[in-house]
């Protein structure tokens, strides 16, 4: 069946190429780029400065091996990928990026960031990670308050609370609308691929929420359109999938397309990298718009963050909503945060949804595709 495609912005190809056209646009208007690696980027205060913020290389397993000259073998794919496109000076958008903004989410991105500082000005936010504490919102906020020192003397551009807070505003906006889209992968059978969300998350996080209304407020008018036409992802009755875990990009989303060679639908990628980005709001006309900004985001549930109860809170809600028929926690090698973390994701998506539940460890190499595939294909024969 020929669908209408559900992004015609002007920026053709794949996710990375639509977002470097789009960076590259702004970068030649003469807008700042600023490089950011994680979900805790308060991408609203740089985006409210006129700065473009560019989500940095991470997710290539071609980098790793010049990576491994410099950082142990047993290291996070995600840090060693990261570190081999900048030595060998591959990614795109760090050459674009004049500044990068780190964040204290795991002992092996700090220390990365260490030997990135020497090649270009790299602004470390000191992340709260026990974000229930009652000091965790101020000292949150005293980091953001730092990042916009530093941006305004790198830079030279200034944001007052005004423009700080039209951009909260606008973000809510464009959350709500990505939240309304993502709403057509509830659907039973799912009207909406995985690819077509994994696209709209990475573009909608680069641009502001002025420019992405006008792009998301069509969607829902196609979306409903496949609705009546009778259009589904995969096979009706195809066993519905809700992955959870690590970031998913590039090489990563081998664990998507194998779940759907085994025959299921992933319904929700549930990541920083997918609807995590999306799912709250800020606070509005609060009458302190970097407060707002430190609250929200100290609610992402990273497993990097101790106790991370609003995971499990977070991720009941999720299977209540999306209805998937199995849980897949993609965990990346080294990663111990998430991978300790898995046996209680596991415990609770068995044990409270009476769900099916696997937990998959992996890297960014094609090495273990099959096995993976088998063991996928186990799950759904389970359910």
């Amino acid at each position: 069946m020929q669908i209408t495609p559900l992004l015609n912005d002007g920026y053709a190809g794949e996710p990375a190429k639509r977002v470097l056209n789009y960076v590259q646009d702004h970068r030649q208007a003469g807008d700042p780029v600023v490089g950011i690696y994680c979900g805790y980027a308060p991408i609203e205060l740089i985006q409210a400065m006129g700065i473009v913020p560019a989500v940095l290389c991470a997710f290539s397993k071609v980098p790793i091996a010049a990576a491994e000259t410099v950082l142990p073998a047993n290291l996070c794919p995600l840090i060693k990928s990261s570190y081999g496109f900048i030595i060998e000076g591959t990614c795109p958008f760090y050459a674009m990026s004049q500044a990068v903004i780190a964040e204290t989410t795991c002992d092996g991105k700090k220390k990365m960031f260490e030997l990135i500082a020497d090649i270009k000005p790299t602004h470390v936010m000191d992340l709260p990670q026990v974000p229930d504490e009652a000091e965790a919102r101020s000292n949150w906020k005293q980091m953001i308050v730092k990042l916009q020192g530093f941006l305004e003397t790198h830079f030279d551009r200034q944001a007052d609370e005004e423009k700080i807070e039209a951009s909260l505003q606008a973000a809510n906006r464009k959350n709500a609308l990505m939240r309304r889209i993502f709403d057509y992968a509830a659907r039973v059978p799912s009207v909406l691929h995985w690819k077509e969300m994994y696209d709209l998350s990475f573009l909608a996080i680069a641009a502001t929420g002025q420019e992405m209304v006008p792009l998301l407020e069509p969607l829902p008018d196609i979306l409903e359109q496949r609705v009546r036409e009778g259009f589904h992802v995969g096979p009706p009755k195809a066993p519905r999938v809700l992955v959870t875990g690590c970031p998913v990009g590039g090489d990563a989303t081998k664990i998507f397309n194998t779940i759907e060679v085994a025959g299921g639908v992933v319904v929700a990628p549930d990541a920083c990298t997918g609807m995590k980005a999306f799912m709250g709001e800020f606070a509005e006309n609060s009458g302190d718009p970097i407060g707002a900004m430190a609250e929200r985001y100290l609610k992402i549930p990273c497993a990097c963050m101790t106790p991370n109860e609003r995971r499990l809170t977070d991720l009941s809600a999720m299977i209540g909503h999306f209805k998937p028929d199995a849980v897949i926690d993609f965990v990346l090698q080294a990663c111990h945060a998430y991978n300790v973390e898995s046996f209680k994701i596991g415990r609770h998506v068995e044990e409270v949804h009476g769900l099916p539940f696997l937990k998959i460890e992996t890297d960014y190499s094609d090495a273990d595709t099959e096995q993976l595939r088998t063991r996928i294909e186990a799950l759904f024969e389970s359910i």
